[in-house]
């Protein structure tokens, strides 16, 4: 039986290590690696091969979004399952749109979570049905997309840190930016949204459910 080669990628020593052992565990011939963020990840992915990868988005440094990008050019025909504690209707459509195979909600059963893997394994895809009925209804109302969905990976990743009230600085810090380049994001989010504050984005997050 050929071997199944499956890169892990979190943050969480704790998730990586429960991920390794129920793949191992339920699905036959797997073995499993590790990888704790997108610079270690992205050095696995160039000097290893592999049949799947599984991607958290919140990462400390470089986010899960810049990693699968990443990915996509280095190994175009790599599935990328992303396994994120987020909710779908924040993420989802994005990492499709940028070639993420799949996305599971962390809440989802190990079942799941294999039935998963197997269907991206096998060349399909995987969403949930709920989103599979959200992402029907979006191409019969094509013309239409809400407004964050316009905004770059990281503006939109600027805007959820700003809805959690966080400062320019401490978004710099987290995302290892300068303040200039936050507050360039922030000009760049409030031009596009055709907004004028802080409040004006909080608001909109917060009723659009972009924080959890």
């Amino acid at each position: 039986m050929p071997v199944i080669r499956i890169l892990i990628v979190d943050n969480h020593a704790v998730v990586r290590r429960g991920l390794k052992e129920i793949i191992e565990r339920e699905l036959e011939g797997s073995v499993c690696d590790e990888a704790e963020n997108a610079e270690h990840a992205i050095a696995k992915v160039r000097s290893q091969d592999w049949d799947l990868v599984i991607l958290d988005i919140k990462m400390p440094g470089r986010s899960g979004l810049d990693a699968l990008r990443d990915i996509r050019q280095e190994r175009q025909e790599l599935p990328v399952l992303i396994f994120s504690m987020h909710p779908e209707d924040q993420y989802a459509r994005r990492v499709l749109k940028a070639g993420a195979r799949g996305y599971m909600s962390k809440e989802n059963s190990p079942e799941e979570l294999v039935k998963a893997i197997k269907r991206l394994l096998s060349g399909g895809r995987y969403v949930s049905s709920a989103l599979a009925e959200r992402l029907a209804w979006d191409l019969s109302e094509a013309t239409w997309q809400p407004v964050h969905e316009t905004l770059s990976d990281r503006e939109f990743e600027v805007l959820r840190m700003i809805a959690y009230g966080k400062t320019v600085s401490l978004i710099a810090e987290e995302l290892h930016l300068s303040v200039a380049t936050v507050s360039t994001y922030r000009a760049r989010i409030l031009d596009k949204m055709k907004m004028t504050n802080t409040v004006e984005l909080i608001r909109y997050a917060l009723s659009n459910n972009l924080v959890d």
